[in-house]
This record gives structure tokens, sequence and C-alpha cells, in this order.
């Protein structure tokens, strides 16, 4: 008789745990299983296990989609275990399809995007990795990419890949100090650049001992520099080393699935960049996972302009290569990414909130300042659509006739699929951009520590303000967090610390053993800092960060992100920076304005003034500024004490230049906090003046 599929299941749970007599001869025939697998029980997106096989409390969270068995490759192509066999089958299946896409520029206009096959994109990567060998570099040698954004940047990385080097993405926005700490720290051998960055590595040659060649992208051979071969170090063109490389082919020396792919620097908000160590098998298990329920295809067009050197433009890649997409670059210049954006016409659009926040407020503003009829016009259809959404409806393609196909020309006209990631996108933004775009908008979470998706929000879930169920390739548990009252014991919802484990977790830091002991426990859960909680159907929500949250003079806490994520949509606000401490009973801002915006609220109330700075400093801009944040804050339902109650207005954006952005585009706290000091103490002086219960204790 056969066994019943609980039985099945029971045995398969069992099995996990034993070493078969060929692996190991010795008495212990149990090995550890990390979290037992024979039991879930389903809650909507997720499935809950218990943590061990009889003692463990039931807290560890799968997604429904692999409950027993986190995912590591590709279902479809289970062969494909590294960014190297992605590639070879990318080539082989999409041979003629476009791959990767520039603008040319004919008698200095911009044009349309001419376009590299696959199959091209396969010659190049062969090229350009024999070329390496012909130069002496030897396999597992760190090669640095330090440019922005174009095909040879994934074309280096194809090389790298498929001749078993190690890339290290240099930021070109991190500045010289930790470009060149970098190159030392990773030891690399080879820094393929740009003209631009060609300068500064010039200027600290001698302060990177371990570089033998710079490959210079873009460059001509008879206008680049030649070094004394006493400096041990060669400089040459990209075109160079590809034709020595394509007149000298050899064989591929592909990786291994545990072999490093990658090491990706992050630039924290304190402290030296550290070094995440990621495998082949760690990018094809989270992409994997997270594209299970995406169907892409060569027909799809996606736009690169998210910074290559971050992990969730790197995870996009190795999924844009799995489905044959066709990859169109970005100029180079944000200001222009609009004008690529309708010469490309992408069908998959994968962005920031802080662009989706523009994206609403220009729109919004835009509505607004057209009035009458045109307003009017506007508000009916986004709430005739809007309720057909909400019961689950098609809207009538009316309302896009007539209003909403015009700003879907904004993106180009065909995007079908927008993704928002990096920082949390507020719901109502997230229900605005499924209206006006008609496409499904989707948000994730992640981490370059996780080589990127950590959860994402499921297909045909209409519900936002959270993070989705997890990705298919990990597991999460929330941990306790008592001296922040979060436990995982909470009613309604457990909350606590979001830790993950499973095959997308990176290797460690490079070179520091102490700081990788300090966020992967002894059994493999990677602590990501992250306070969350579990919601209605399996869903994990952000509700605040271990490290960001400060308690005011009265004993609540704050967690700033959160309120600047609600007052960025003021119109006034470009960037905001909130701040407060325990011996102040409220908060203060510091925002950064939207020049326009700003400009055109000054001609309407009739004020004159030399400058933008000037502006900002005057007493009716506060105020006004200050009102539109409180109605925001009113309409968000911020708590009372969540309230900014005086505001500094700044002409100068939050920048990296200035040090007060990390290069993912968060503030630095700390940095701000010192920056704007003196702002700080003068709005808590006012505030003092005018309320004496606002003294600081």
């Amino acid at each position: 008789m056969d066994p019943t599929p609980t039985a099945q299941r029971r045995l398969k749970a069992i099995n996990a745990h034993l070493i078969t007599a060929v692996e190991d001869n010795s008495s212990d025939h149990l090995q550890s299983n990390p979290t037992a697998g024979e039991f879930f029980s389903e809650q909507g997106y997720s499935v809950v296990l218990p943590e061990k096989l009889q003692t463990g409390k039931w807290n560890v969270y799968r997604s429904v989609r692999s409950p027993l068995k986190l995912m590591n490759r590709f279902p479809d192509h289970p062969e494909v275990g590294t960014l190297h066999d992605n590639f070879v089958r990318a080539v082989d299946t999409f041979r003629d399809y476009k791959y990767l896409g520039t603008r040319v520029r004919v008698d200095g206009t911009v044009g349309e995007y001419k376009w590299m096959t696959y199959g091209k994109a396969g010659t190049a990567r062969s090229a350009i990795g024999s070329g390496l060998i012909h130069y002496g570099i030897p396999k597992g040698a760190g090669i640095g990419l330090y440019f922005i954004n174009r095909p040879e940047w994934l074309i280096v990385d194809h090389a790298c890949s498929a001749y078993s080097y190690i890339s290290v993405p240099l930021y070109d926005t991190l500045g010289p100090d930790a470009v060149k700490y970098i190159v030392n720290h990773a030891l690399v051998q080879v820094i393929f650049c740009v003209s631009q960055t060609l300068n500064s590595l010039l200027s600290y040659l001698s302060e990177i001992p371990t570089v033998r060649l710079i490959v210079v992208v873009g460059g001509i051979d008879d206008q680049i520099p030649s070094l004394p071969s006493s400096d041990g170090v060669q400089i040459i063109s990209y075109t160079k080393l590809f034709s020595q490389g394509r007149s000298n082919l050899q064989p591929f020396c592909p990786p291994k699935p545990e072999d490093v792919a990658t090491i990706c620097y992050t630039s924290g908000t304190t402290g030296t960049p550290k070094g995440a160590v990621l495998t082949h098998e760690n990018f094809i298990a989270n992409v994997a996972g997270a594209t299970i329920d995406e169907k892409f295809n060569p027909s799809d067009v996606y736009i690169s302009y998210l910074p290559l050197a971050h992990i969730y433009e790197r995870a996009n890649q190795v999924m844009t290569v799995y489905f044959g997409m066709a990859v169109g670059f970005y100029q180079g210049d944000n200001l222009k990414l609009m004008d690529d954006l309708a010469a490309l016409r992408p069908t998959v659009f994968c962005s920031v909130p802080r662009l989706y926040n523009r994206i609403y407020a220009g729109i919004i503003n835009a509505v607004k300042t057209s009035g009458g009829l045109k307003e009017r016009l506007f508000n009916a259809a986004y709430n005739a659509k809007r309720q057909a959404l909400l019961h689950g409806k098609n809207p009538s393609p009316m309302w896009d006739r007539l209003v909403f196909n015009k700003i879907k020309e904004k993106l180009g006209g065909r995007v079908r699929l927008m993704v928002s990631g990096a920082s949390p996108l507020s719901p109502d933004v997230m229900e605005f951009l499924k209206i006006c775009f008609g496409g499904r908008v989707t948000e994730g979470y992640g981490m370059t520590e996780t080589t990127c998706v950590i959860s994402c929000i499921d297909n045909g879930d209409r519900l936002g303000g959270h993070v989705g169920s997890p990705n298919p390739a990990c597991e999460i548990k929330l941990v306790d967090v008592p001296e922040m009252n979060y436990t995982s014991d909470d009613q309604p919802n457990p909350r606590g610390e979001i830790c993950v484990r499973g095959p997308i977790i990176f290797q460690g830091y490079y070179k520091d053993e102490a700081q990788t002991r300090e966020v992967i426990d002894e059994e493999g859960w990677l602590h990501t800092g992250d306070i969350g909680t579990w919601i209605a159907g399996g869903r994990l929500k952000i509700i605040d960060r271990k490290k960001n949250i400060f308690k005011l003079a009265q004993g609540e806490y704050i967690a700033p992100e959160k309120i600047e994520n609600v007052y960025v949509k003021c119109n006034f606000v470009a960037q905001c920076f909130i701040y407060g401490d325990s011996f102040n009973s409220s908060l203060v801002s510091v925002v950064s304005v939207d020049p326009d915006v700003m400009k055109a609220w000054a001609a309407s109330q009739n004020i004159v003034y030399n400058d933008l700075t000037q502006l900002c400093n005057d007493p009716r801009a506060k105020a006004a500024v200050l009102a539109e944040m409180d109605a925001v804050g009113r309409e968000a339902q911020l708590r009372g004490f969540e309230f900014a109650k005086a505001v500094f207005l700044v002409a100068e954006p939050f920048a990296m230049e200035n040090g007060l952005l990390t290069p993912t585009m968060k503030i630095k706290r700390p940095q701000a906090k010192e920056y704007f000091g003196k702002a700080i103490s003068d709005m808590y002086s006012e505030l003092s003046k005018s309320d004496p219960s606002q003294k600081p204790l």
C-alpha cells in the first residue's frame, strides 16, 4: 500500500536529517536540517514552520510557492548554476535578439537606440576575457569597474564570470578616498574606467600598488597617456584589449556555484566601506526565487539607469539575461532620463521611492495648476478607476483614453510593470501609480547582504503598505528586541528584528570576520537591523529600524524615515531630514526645497527676492511650507508627537558631494545633525520661547 501524502512528507522530513552511508561511514547518521520542514501552516502568501523539529516555536516563514525546500535554481533550467551558465544559455537561446542598447549621437544630437545582440555581446565577452589572460591576469583576480552604466560594464562583468575573475564595482560617486580604499582592500589588479575617472586614478596611482592594468572604456589609443615601465602599470584602451583578445581567443575557465562572483562594497552612514562577498549561487538563487511568478520574454524592454554598483541593478541584470530581455541604457544624465524613457519605451521600469514621489508630486501639481475642467476630469477618472480596482473589477477603458494615456506617455507608454525598492514606498503613491500607469506596481525589500530580494509583493495582491511574502529562496523569522518592546508574542501580530536565512545570504564581509559575526549568527541567520511585523495573509511589513530609532524627552519612540516619507509628498519638499533627541519633546525638520515650486509660490504671493537662499530665509516661506507639511501629516494620520514643529529651509540639495547622502541615497544622520547643527539649535531655541513646554530637559 502506498504511503499517504502526509506519511510521504514525514518520510521526507526524516530523510532530510539522515546522511547516507556513501556520504559518511561514521556512527553519527544525523545531520541538521535548518528548519523543520515536515509541517507547515498556510497563512495566505506565506507558510509558517517550526524552527526546530520538536522544541521550536512556529515562527519561521517561507513562501507558499516553495514551502518545503528553499529554491536555489531556476525550476525550468536547473542546469544554470552560475552567472556564466546563465549568460551562455542566453547567448545560445536569444542569439539574434536585441540585448544592449545605447542612444547614438549624430552631429552632437542624441538619436534613437542602437542595439547589440546577445550573440555579439557573447563574442565581446570572450574577447575581453581572453584579453585579460593575454596580459597575464590570473584566475580569481579582482577586476574593478569604475564607470557608470553602459554596455561595456555588463560585458566586462560577463567576462569575469566566464573566466573566473571577481568583479569589484567602484562607485563613481564614492570619491577617490573610498575608491582607493576598496582597490587596496580587495587587491584589485585591473581597473576598467573612462577618461573622466582615469585622471583621478592617475593622481594616486602610487598608492594602489596591486593595480597592473588600466583599461580606458571609450578611450582613443593615441590620446591615452603612457607610463614609465618602472611603474609596472600599463594603460590601454578597451578597443585594444578587445582586438588583442579576439585575435587570441582562450577557452572559458568556468566558475563553480560556490565561487565568489563579486565583492560588492556598501557605504554605510559611518566608517569605511564593507565588502559583501557574493557567490554565483547567491545570485542565481535570489533571481530564481524572486522571478518565479513573473512572465518576462524577449519582447520586454528594460531601462538601465540605477547604479550598476548597487545590488538592486546587478540582480535585475541577471534577470534580464535569463529571460532574454533588451536592456537600453540612459545617457548618463538623470535630468535627461525622461527623454530616454520616451525614446526607449520600456515595458519594465525599476526605480526607487524618491523618483516615484517626484513623479507623483509632478502630476498632482500639474493637475492642480490646470484647474477647471481638466482638474475635474482627472479627479472623476481617478476616482472611477480607483473604485473599480478596489472591487477587483476592470475599469472602463474610456478613462485611459481621456486622461491616463497622456500620463503613461511620460514613461514611454508601454510600461506594464513598475518595481520599487531601496526604501519604503507609501501606499497612496503606489495606488496612484497603479491608477495612472495602468500596469502592475510592486514593491520589494532587500539588501546587498542577501543578494537583493528578501521579500516582494505577490502578483495579484492588491494591498499596499507592506513588502510582501518571502522570496522562495529564503526563510524569515522575527527576533525579539526587548529594549524597543518588540516581541514575537506581540498581539495582534508578532514583531521583531527581521532575520533571513537561505542560499541568498552572502558569505561575509571581505577580510572582516568581526563585522560578519555581528550580522550572521551561529545558526546562519542574517540579522538585518530592520524591525518588521507579520500582517494578515503572511505579508511582511517594515515598521522600524533598530539603529535609526530615537526617543523624545517624553519617552515616545520616533522612526524618522517613516515621517520623512510622508513629508516628501509636499510640493515644496524635495528632501527632508527629521531630527529629535531625548532632551527635547518635539521634532524639527530641515527641508531642501523644490526650486520651481518655491519660485512659483513666491510669484503668486508677490514676494520679491534676490536668490533662492534669501527666499528660503523668508518667514512667510517657512510658514507656508510648514502649513503644507502639517496638512500632509494630518492626511497621513501622523501622531501628534510625529509632527515637525519647526522647519529650516535650504536651497542646496542633500547630496553625496556635501556628505549628506550615502550612494544608495539614504541620509547620513550623524553628518546631517552636525551639518545643520546651528539651524537645529536655533529652531529649538525659538520653540522654547514660544512654548515653555518645549524647553529642553
